[in-house]
């Protein structure tokens, strides 16, 4: 795998004219993340268009319904193409197992696990799930890889636990990515793209740092010179 490869550029945009903007600026970039906002602003035409320029696609819409609609939504939009599609791991093990059914071609389905803007009082006292943060992860990886998904999101920080549970072939995509001296915006568990990779992430989903950036090229080829250092 490319380092560029490596780093999924969420698209925090809702129009596709700052979208090729942004592309034209970044001729290194292979892989690229659609989420809910330019999702259901554009459609599933920019998914169409971004598969035309050549670039790895993950579309992140998290589906969470009953078993029958999560499948019949992955079903759809595997037909995309998309290369990366994701379902709350909350959903249940019938629900990704049903999901993991629908999936055609080569595309990935990965599980979302604890959000990385959520924190460990908020897990416990808001959302009402007992434990740590990392327990919490792992128990929902595990149910990911029982019904066959290709691996989860999770932050970071729980990346190593989870390799050493379920193994360096299951996929750990790390959102919660901010190179030194960025803001953290929403993130409450975040690393640097060095941190991130040495602590064994596959992916690194970066979007502000690079997309918000008035040179988003020179910002991007940065992040490729830092996680080049420790691989």
């Amino acid at each position: 795998m490319k380092t560029a490869d490596r780093v999924i550029v969420a698209l925090d945009f809702a129009e596709r004219d700052k979208v090729v903007a942004l592309l034209d600026k970044l001729p290194e970039l292979s892989f690229v993340k659609v989420g809910m906002e330019l999702f259901y602003s554009e459609g599933p035409g920019l998914v169409t268009m971004l598969k035309d320029r050549g670039l790895q696609v993950f579309v992140d819409l998290k589906i969470h319904d009953i078993p029958n609609t999560a499948h019949k939504a992955i079903e759809a939009l595997s037909r995309l193409g998309c290369d990366m599609l994701n379902v709350h791991c909350a959903g249940g093990l019938e629900m990704m197992r049903r999901a993991r059914e629908a999936l055609s071609g080569q595309t990935k389905l990965i599980g979302v696990t604890i959000l990385t803007s959520i924190d460990q009082r908020t897990m416990n006292s808001q959302l009402g799930i007992p434990g740590t943060i990392e327990a919490c992860v792992l128990n929902y990886a595990a149910m990911a890889k029982a019904a066959g998904l290709h691996g989860v999101v999770c932050s970071p920080h729980e990346v190593q636990a989870l390799k050493s549970h379920l193994g360096k072939d299951f996929l750990a995509v790390t959102p919660g990515v901010r190179p030194a001296g960025s803001a953290a915006g929403d993130q409450r568990r975040s690393m640097t793209p060095a941190e991130a990779i040495t602590a064994g992430s596959d992916y690194l989903v970066i979007g502000r740092p690079i997309t918000a950036n008035p040179d988003p090229g020179a910002a991007f080829a940065e992040i490729l010179r830092e996680i080049e250092v420790v691989m």
